[in-house]
């Protein structure tokens, strides 16, 4: 692992810390990893946006790896979840007030945002809500909260989407994916530190409780917020070859995200960042460089 990676901790709200990995100077871009992952996802970005001149910060989200796991499940409900992704912000907005002295001034750091899976769907909750802290917003397999909603009713992404449904219920998703030394884990991503980060105590029953607090209570919210437009320059990264999302959620609504470009890779899975990083690496500067 590169030397040049430092680790840190950021308290979001009273008694929740969490961890995070950092490489580079320059402006600020905060890297929110899915499930069942946590900042080792990024392992691969960290480095090329550090060389591209950002500030690469690539958090665990709360539940995973070295970060707080509160119990219940309305830790876990998607607004204390975007909350988090803010006060993160204005966390390293206080760190290198300094470096940012304009924005410092004007009273809101901003940043640019990448989120894959969960959290994708974190950093689109984060810009519907936070829009004053969002300078850019790359999203990487994770559906607009509007299109997921509409298209989990059809039969094509319920297939797709069984698990969600497996995971509220109790014990029994835990029992799982911890059954054959984590199997299931071990097979989709392939590397050691995953088990070993789900491993720690209480992580895979956090983990499991975003699905569960979006599914008991979260949904309203979720619709309500849908609707609020996000008019900084969006890109999204769609493999179209997801098993677990189908392409047709890659399109956010135009009325709401007007300010986007999306790019399929045809050849590409759910975990692009994984797959083929130097083309995502290439991508993803190449958009943040942009204006």
């Amino acid at each position: 692992m590169d030397s040049d990676l430092k680790h840190g901790y950021v308290e979001t709200e009273p008694g929740v810390w969490l961890h995070y990995v950092e490489q580079g100077a320059g402006p600020l871009v905060l890297l929110l990893h899915g499930f069942p992952e946590f900042w080792f996802s990024w392992r691969q970005q960290l480095p090329a946006l550090a060389a591209a001149g950002f500030r690469a910060v690539a958090l665990d989200q709360r539940g995973y790896n070295l970060s707080s796991k509160p119990r219940g499940l309305e830790h876990y409900r998607v607004e204390r979840l975007a909350r988090d992704v803010a006060q993160t912000i204005a966390h390293f907005g206080h760190d290198q007030a300094a470096a940012a002295h304009e924005q410092a001034a004007a009273g809101h750091q901003q940043a640019s945002v990448i989120g894959h899976d969960w959290g994708g769907g974190v950093a689109w909750a984060f810009a519907m809500r936070y829009p004053e802290r969002l300078h850019k917003l790359a999203i990487i397999d994770a559906p607009h909260p509007l299109t997921f909603v509409q298209h989990l009713r059809k039969p094509d992404q319920l297939r797709r989407s069984w698990y969600m449904f497996f995971f509220q219920l109790p014990w029994l998703p835990e029992a799982a994916l911890r059954a054959g030394n984590f199997a299931v884990i071990r097979r989709q991503l392939r590397a050691p530190e995953y088990v070993e980060a789900l491993s720690r105590p209480g992580a895979l029953t956090a983990t499991i409780n975003y699905y569960r607090a979006l599914f008991r209570g979260g949904l309203p919210s979720l619709r309500a917020a849908a609707r609020t437009p996000i008019h900084a320059p969006v890109l999204i990264i769609w493999g179209d070859r997801d098993a677990f999302l189908g392409p047709d959620l890659a399109e956010p609504p135009a009325t709401l995200v007007p300010n986007r470009r999306l790019e399929r890779l045809a050849d590409v899975g759910h975990w692009p960042h994984l797959e083929q990083p130097e083309r995502v690496n290439d991508l993803l500067i190449r958009f943040l460089k942009d204006g």
